[in-house]
């Protein structure tokens, strides 16, 4: 059941591209006013505080749900028809790119590079460095609003991304999606050099091999690899998280390989590679942390300096992807 609960606008913190961060009632709060219209201080709203209530690690905000003074009545997409999270009270009407275009089944060549946490994007951007056009696209298996990223929207101010793709239940994307494939034909038939591929923020983990949101990257590299893509993998590796099952080389990461089948992966030179890893490249990643510098490099609220081989392991799959660009 949804926790929903009835504030007032108290503080408009920041307001960026698809994202306002607010107060109600003095507690922390996030809106998307492309899905529920403007919001202003003083409004009267209805805001989800079920993460926070339950002490989520990555759910410390509420969620704007509604906007009583402002955010009934709006209008839908123009030409719109197929839904966003259908059959939901969240469902609305967004343009695809499916009606558009992207028609074609093949990708062949186009370099695809994953990202099995959403915090190995920004370092995994800049191996592929810069004069590329690269897009972004982003599925299930995180956070759903593709503007709640700090790091796609930094990305594209430094030029390392040129436009966002949400696919399935994912929102606020320049482009939607039904599915990865269609999101990779759409890249390959705009020209698009390579594709980031990722979940969004906030990653569902369980202690389980499969019950964790990079079980969809897993499914997306096979699709990549079946279009003639050429998919990259950056691997979860830390040598400071406490969890045993996520030091060294994460168990979430076998278990994607397990699943993914063939794919290239990027190993930074200098870190001793684990046994019984396929398709391993050493890729030299001198100068990964002047590469990444002005980025938010941030994962479980280490930076660089505390779990730099975490860093410099996504580095290396986006300096290996780039390798491939025709």
């Amino acid at each position: 059941m949804l926790s929903l609960r009835r504030g007032t606008v108290t503080a408009v913190t920041e307001r960026l591209e698809g994202l306002v961060r607010l107060e109600v009632d003095g507690r922390p709060c996030v809106a998307y006013p492309r899905l529920t219209g403007p919001v202003a201080l003083g409004d009267d709203v209805v805001v989800n505080v079920q993460a926070v209530e339950l002490g989520l690690g990555s759910g410390g905000f509420d969620i704007l749900h509604t906007n009583l003074t402002r955010g009934l009545d709006l209008p839908s997409e123009p030409s719109a028809h197929v839904m966003k999270l259908p059959y939901t009270p969240l469902q609305h009407a967004v343009r695809h790119a499916e009606e558009e275009g992207a028609h074609g089944e093949r990708i062949d060549g186009l370099p695809v590079l994953f990202c099995l946490l959403h915090s190995q994007v920004a370092p995994a951007c800049a191996g592929l460095g810069d004069g590329l056009r690269v897009a972004y696209v982003q599925i299930p298996g995180g956070a759903l609003p593709v503007s709640l990223s700090d790091a796609v929207r930094a990305l594209r101010e430094r030029g390392l991304l040129e436009v966002s793709v949400a696919v399935g239940a994912c929102v606020e994307g320049d482009v939607a999606c039904v599915s990865s494939a269609s999101a990779f034909v759409w890249a390959s038939e705009g020209d698009f050099d390579a594709v980031v591929c990722s979940i969004g923020p906030g990653i569902v983990g369980t202690a389980s091999p499969w019950g964790h949101g990079g079980v969809a990257v897993a499914e997306s590299v096979s699709t990549a690899r079946l279009l003639g893509g050429g998919p990259v993998l950056a691997v979860r590796y830390s040598g400071a998280d406490e969890r045993e099952r996520h030091r060294g080389l994460s168990h979430h990461t076998r278990a994607a390989i397990a699943l993914a089948g063939e794919v290239k992966i990027g190993w930074p030179l200098g870190l001793e590679p684990p046994e019984g890893l396929d398709g391993l490249s050493l890729v030299d990643v001198t100068g990964w942390e002047e590469a990444c510098a002005g980025l938010p490099l941030s994962h479980m609220g280490r930076g660089p300096g505390e779990d730099p081989w975490f860093f410099a392991a996504a580095f290396a799959a986006g300096r290996l992807a780039r390798g491939l660009v025709s």
